[in-house]
Parts: C-alpha cells; structure tokens; sequence
C-alpha cells in the first residue's frame, strides 16, 4: 500500500515536470525530421533510416531518463520530504519500488505517446513502418527506459543535490553512449586474443545501452555489421527462446540494481 502511494505521488509530480514535456518535443521533433528525409515508401529492417533513429533514441532516451530518475530522488533530500516520509511506519524498499514503478509510468508514457504520434504522422505522410520494425523501436526505447532508471536511482541515492546528480548522469551518459566505443576498442586492444570474448561480454552486460543496442540490430537483421566477436550473441538472440532470455537478463538487471539502490538508503537510513 505503501509503496503505491509513493507511486502515485511519482506520476504526479512526473507529470508536472517540464522537463518531461521538453525531451517528449524533442524526441518527436528528431524522429520526424528523419521520417521525412526518408525517400523509402517503408522503413522495415537495419537499414540507414533506421540505424540514424537507433541513434537518436540511443543519445535521448537514457540522458532523459538519468535525469528526471536521478533528481527525483534527490530533491526528497534537498527538500526535506525524505525525512518527513521516514518518520512514518515506511519501509524503504516500499519506497525504492515506489519511486521506480511511478517513473517508469512517466516516462513509459512519453515513450508510448511519441511512438504513437510518429506512427500516425509518419502513416500520414506516406512513409510508413514495418510492424516488425516498429514494435522493436518500442522495445529498445522501453528497455533502454527501463534500465536506465535503476542507474538513475543509484546516481540519485549517492548524490546530495541535484547539481551533483547532474554532473554524474552526464560522466555516466557520455561514458555509457558517447565514449564507449572508443573505450572498448583501447581497452580490449591491451589484452590476450583469448581474453577479448569474455572480457568483451561482461562488458556488454554491464552497459545497458549496448546490451539493449545489440539485442534490437540483431533482431532487426544487422547481425552482420557486429563483426566476428558477436557470432555467438546474433546465434543465441535469434533463437526462439532469445527474446525470454534477454528479458530475463533485463529483469535480473533491475532487480539487482534495485537491491542496491535500497541497501544505500537503508544505510543512509540507519544513519540518520
């Protein structure tokens, strides 16, 4: 019960947010623009359309969410309502959960409206998408959503204030999207030839944004731009149970990250 008031309370002020308003113009905005600069009659497949729109969800989606995850939770300390609500007979995992479930809400919502206005708009203009190709547009958009807020709680229970909530989404977000490339070539450069494979999926795992990345362009058939290293992630994404597999790993993922989200502020609540 008490966590679907903390739910509640998320979606409203969630949707108070201007911030939300100002990443659902944008997000439409972009995703438009490269609608009508396609000259396809149907976007279906990995193609040039639809690796530049990967793109722009990719730089979009996890920003947004790191932020409004990460100041959500920091402005209950700055304001004082952390520990007003900590007075009350509240377990914290009540409002771990809580908070999660009311975000997601949120920017779930935006996520499905601007797919909903791309469709419908895009239908109007004559350029249509693939139904195939749309619903895994959504689920990119939805893990990335997804994942990203566990990281955006984290950022949020080890920062004072939202300047400093700021400043660590931007490190984590250009390290995790911008950077991450460049860093695994170097990285993985340095070591055995036997080492890279391992080394280069617990990496993988470790990123949301890649693990999500390569789950949809293998599903969207551009397995083969991958390169030899991913053989075995395109053999066992494209196998019927490798979609149940991938949420299942998303789900652990969650989880897990949830779990450690409440033991800071459990700490932090045994603290004082």
């Amino acid at each position: 019960m008490d966590m679907m008031q903390v739910a509640r309370r998320e979606i409203k002020m969630g949707f108070r947010n201007p911030w939300a308003y100002s990443f659902l113009i944008l997000f439409c905005t972009f995703s438009l623009s490269l609608l009508i600069i396609n000259s396809q009659n149907i976007v279906e497949g990995y193609s040039g359309i639809t690796g530049s729109m990967l793109s722009l969800i990719l730089y979009l989606l996890p920003l947004m969410t790191l932020f409004l995850g990460s100041f959500s939770l920091t402005s209950e300390k700055e304001e004082g309502s952390w520990q007003l609500l900590s007075t009350y007979p509240m377990g914290t995992m009540s409002f771990i959960v809580g908070k999660y479930v009311g975000l997601s809400i949120v920017l779930l919502t935006i996520v499905a409206f601007g797919y909903g206005l791309m469709g419908f708009l895009s239908g109007f203009l004559g350029t249509s998408f693939d139904s195939t190709t749309y619903f895994l547009f959504l689920v990119f958009s939805c893990g990335l959503v997804m994942l990203f807020l566990t990281v955006a709680l984290f950022i949020g229970s080890l920062s004072k204030n939202r300047w400093q909530a700021l400043t660590i989404s931007v490190s984590i977000w250009f390290f995790a999207i911008i950077g991450w490339p460049t860093i695994l070539i170097s990285v993985l450069g340095l070591l055995p030839y036997l080492w890279i494979k391992p080394l280069l999926v617990a990496l993988t795992f470790i990123n949301p944004a890649e693990l999500v990345r390569l789950f949809v362009v293998i599903k969207l058939g551009g397995g083969s731009i991958l390169g030899p290293e991913y053989f075995q992630w395109v053999e066992w994404i494209q196998k019927p149970s490798g979609s149940l597999l991938f949420a299942a790993v998303c789900l652990f993922w969650i989880v897990g990250s949830i779990i450690i989200v409440y033991w800071i502020w459990e700490r932090g609540r045994s603290r004082g």
